[in-house]
């Protein structure tokens, strides 16, 4: 292999896409932290609201997450009381479920999230963000 190739991070898939991540993420953030989350922490919350009550290995498959990633960042949102961790029917099984507070702060959010989705759609196109993440979906869809 030549020297050239060897460090090639300009056409590293995996680099440019965390790029992308890093930089998509600050734009979310700049927009959504008045609302009082990150939109780590939105995106998160929306999906319980969604889908709850769900244990958490259902939780971090649709989040994408292994478990333990998953427990660490529900945490905090555990502490601030907007998600509640409960023991399930199933003892050994932990189930999540978005609080009334959790809902409060997730509606306090949302239209600055809005914002920013719409901010984004305007500056890439709506035709170019459905093809990314049709393709970004078919990509996931392949690992599982």
């Amino acid at each position: 292999m030549s020297g050239s190739n060897l460090l090639d991070v300009h056409h590293c898939l995996c680099a440019a896409l965390r790029r992308a991540d890093r930089m998509i993420t600050q734009f979310y953030d700049a927009i959504i932290s008045p609302g009082g989350l990150r939109a780590t922490q939105f995106t998160l919350l929306a999906t319980i609201a969604e889908a709850a009550p769900l244990p958490i290995n259902h939780l971090a498959d649709l989040m994408g997450m292994d478990r333990t990633t998953l427990t660490r960042n529900l945490s905090p949102l555990s502490k601030q009381g907007w998600v509640r961790i409960e023991v399930g029917e199933d003892h050994r099984i932990r189930v999540v479920t978005l609080t009334k507070e959790g809902r409060r702060i997730l509606a306090q959010a949302q239209p600055l999230w809005q914002q920013a989705q719409s901010q984004v759609l305007d500056r890439l196109g709506p035709q170019h963000v459905e093809a990314l993440l049709a393709e970004l979906s078919s990509i996931s869809m392949r690992n599982h």
